[in-house]
């Protein structure tokens, strides 16, 4: 399984697919997608030599669920899935794709849950969100022993450092000055 690494532009919005295209980065991830265009935008970013990560719970007309997981496998054909359903990742291991678990973490309480489910779905990756906690991205990679991906609030390059330097193996940012 090809591995994640560096920076993955994440795009929320049409106008940064394009965007991300032009990057280096070999990875990108698509967020608030509409059902409708999910599998061009999938085909062109695959076109463009990008390997594309769908988050299956933002995806507009599809249901997070085992089902929903097929029909991205058959029909639009992503080189991984993510979701903060460990019922999801399970099923998106079944179909031996890269499963990336994201995790919100909030307190002590969240962090305690989302590891004991980390353990349980033995997701490929973890993607960790707020991403601009290092301290926490070294203890979550330690006790779940999964490659970490910080996302969320990542605001400068001084943020994606400290997160690799804590053990990140990738930053997702959908800040488009940062890729």
């Amino acid at each position: 399984m090809e591995q994640v690494r560096g920076v993955i532009p994440a795009v929320r919005q049409m106008k940064d697919f394009e965007k991300a295209l032009q990057t280096n980065h070999q990875w990108i991830i698509l967020l608030d997608t509409r059902l409708g265009q999910l599998k061009s935008m999938v085909d062109y970013a695959k076109r463009n030599d990008k390997k594309v990560l769908v988050h299956i719970d933002l995806v507009q007309g599809l249901k997070a669920d085992e089902y929903g997981v097929e029909f991205l496998v058959q029909e639009v054909k992503p080189d991984g899935i993510l979701s903060t359903r460990g019922s999801v990742i399970e099923a998106v291991k079944k179909h031996r794709l890269l499963a990336i678990q994201r995790l919100f973490l909030l307190d002590r309480l969240s962090f305690d849950s989302n590891v004991k489910l980390s353990g349980k779905t033995k997701a490929d990756y973890i993607e960790l969100l707020p991403g601009t906690m290092p301290n926490i991205i070294k203890e979550i990679q330690t006790k779940t022993d999964i490659p970490i991906i910080a996302g969320g609030l990542i605001t400068n390059k001084s943020e994606i450092t400290a997160a690799m330097e804590a053990g990140a193996v990738a930053v997702s940012t959908s800040d488009a000055s940062l890729w």
